[in-house]
């Protein structure tokens, strides 16, 4: 094992939440400002997950005043506190980008029953 693949295998947690492509997840993030530290929620449904290891991430949508929004998060960053499953979604596709199209009722993911 190399130095860096000694490395990548301690910065992974122990514990990474349960969550697939369709859910309404809530993350909390860690975020900086000067010396002042808070926890941020973005909440929105997953589009995509890519890669698998350390480098592996996830992206989260939602609209907020009109405007789509999406953020790309690293799974295994320590500034990902948490991340909440709010409802799981039924989907048949893997990257759910097709939603980025859709306006109203048409961008919303069925929920698992």
């Amino acid at each position: 094992m190399t130095a860096l693949e000694a490395f990548a295998k301690q910065q992974l947690k122990s514990e990474v939440p349960q969550f697939n492509v369709g859910d309404t997840v809530k993350v909390h993030q860690r975020i900086v400002e000067g010396t002042r530290e808070r926890i941020q929620l973005f909440e929105g449904t997953v589009i995509a997950k890519k890669n698998g290891g350390i480098s592996e991430t996830f992206t989260v949508r939602r609209v907020s005043f009109g405007v789509g929004t999406e953020k790309t998060f690293p799974l295994h960053s320590p500034n990902v506190v948490k991340v909440e499953v709010t409802r799981q979604g039924k989907v048949r596709r893997a990257k759910l980008y097709y939603l980025r199209d859709r306006v109203g009722k048409s961008a919303k993911v069925k929920e698992k029953i």
